[in-house]
């Protein structure tokens, strides 16, 4: 949750200090590039009535805001807390447990690869960046930007004489694209390619790196943008590997997930779980839970919270590795455990996440012989359609990615 406090006058007409306002708290706290964490974020926002007056006028560009009463009379918002349920005799948490190895990293970087980019092949398809001569006046405002989202982090408007020096600018997207990409070594190596691209192929001729406007052109939205895509596929390229093979690292255990706080919400209160409330990122997955509660076929099941800790890192459809994380845990009457994914539409990065599941059933499964892991895909079209009444049946419905 963020909170923005508007208290200045905001009485200026052009509105940049409230946009200003407005737009860093609006910045996700969570994730970031290819994170795959689908947290619900929150901005809460009160101030004076010219900042308030402001924020309502984004409802124009199809902001929808939703406004809550505020003051003695209003009833608290308190927290859930998720829990494993220890003190419910009703509950044999030994039978509810559901156990989930833990498997060494399939994908990894080779850091050693970064040398290997070749500036000359990183614009291949791509049209060269026009050089462009400004005045002094604009050669003094530099705009640092997030190398994959563009959005402005910081602007600097040099008071003297001369400009910013490139170096500024070439270090800024180096560390953006080491944060955007996750890379925890290789910044000096990534300097020296970013410097090279910079200076003989961004441009479609050789510039003078110390040229005043140097600094200002780097601050363009095409440049970043540019830098973004061409050294984000380059360096996934020359240095995104696969493990020739994997192991048990450890086994997660339901049962010793520790307890965690979530904002207030519906939740279904679970008999088949050794947690005391199951709530969800969306109406469908409730629905699903309670599907999963009525399966005479399910024994356990448990949504894959963030405390559970189960992830599989895999490649997204950018390049990048990240983390999945899957939505449901359900263990069987005949002793399987079948690992679910639910979606109300697809998205970009499906077929990835799902592929990835099922290599990770493959090597589970080739890893131990105690339990059968599987996987299984629910669509929330199809659920509605067909109306399962057991798990069996699910999955003899499910067209894709069964297993």
């Amino acid at each position: 949750m963020t909170t923005i406090v508007g208290l200045r006058a905001y009485s200026a007409k052009s509105n940049i200090l409230p946009e200003q306002t407005l737009g860093r708290g609006l910045r996700r706290m969570y994730g970031g590039v290819g994170e795959e964490i689908e947290a619900e974020e929150y901005v809460s926002v009160v101030g004076t009535d010219a900042f308030m007056e402001f924020v309502e006028s984004i409802e124009a560009e199809g902001i929808t805001l939703e406004r809550r009463a505020m003051g003695d009379r209003t009833p608290p918002k308190t927290p859930l807390i998720i829990e494993v349920e220890r003190d419910n005799p009703d509950k044999d948490l030994e039978a509810l447990d559901i156990e989930v190895p833990v498997l060494t990293r399939r994908w990894g970087r080779a850091y050693g690869n970064l040398a290997e980019i070749d500036p000359a092949a990183i614009l291949a398809g791509t049209e060269p960046l026009s050089y462009r001569r400004f005045s002094p006046e604009e050669q003094r405002e530099i705009v640092f930007r997030d190398i994959a989202t563009c959005e402005i982090i910081h602007t600097t408007t040099l008071g003297g004489v001369g400009a910013i020096d490139y170096r500024n600018l070439i270090g800024h997207f180096a560390h953006e694209l080491m944060k955007a990409l996750r890379l925890v070594s290789g910044y000096d190596v990534l300097y020296g390619q970013l410097k090279a691209f910079v200076r003989d192929k961004l441009f479609g001729e050789t510039i003078d790196l110390e040229s005043p406007d140097t600094p200002r052109n780097l601050s363009e939205p095409a440049v970043a943008r540019t830098l973004c895509e061409t050294f984000r596929k380059a360096v996934n390229a020359s240095t995104v590997r696969e493990a020739g093979t994997v192991a048990i690292d450890s086994v997660i255990h339901l049962r010793q997930t520790r307890p965690f706080v979530v904002k207030e919400q519906g939740y279904l209160a679970p008999k088949k779980s050794v947690f005391n409330r199951i709530i969800g990122d969306s109406a469908f997955e409730l629905k699903f839970a309670a599907f999963l509660e009525n399966c005479p076929d399910v024994t356990a099941y448990a949504r894959n919270y963030l405390a559970v800790g189960f992830r599989l890192d895999y490649v997204n459809a950018h390049g990048d590795i990240t983390n999945y994380y899957p939505d449901f845990l359900v263990k069987l009457t005949d002793g399987r455990v079948v690992i679910v994914e639910t979606k109300g539409r697809e998205e970009l990065d499906l077929p990835h996440k799902m592929e990835r599941l099922r290599q990770w059933c493959e090597d589970v499964n080739r890893a131990q012989s105690a339990v059968r892991y599987g996987l299984v895909y629910v669509d929330e079209p199809e659920f509605g359609k067909y109306r399962p009444k057991t798990f069996g049946e699910l999955m003899k419905g499910t067209r894709r990615w069964e297993g």
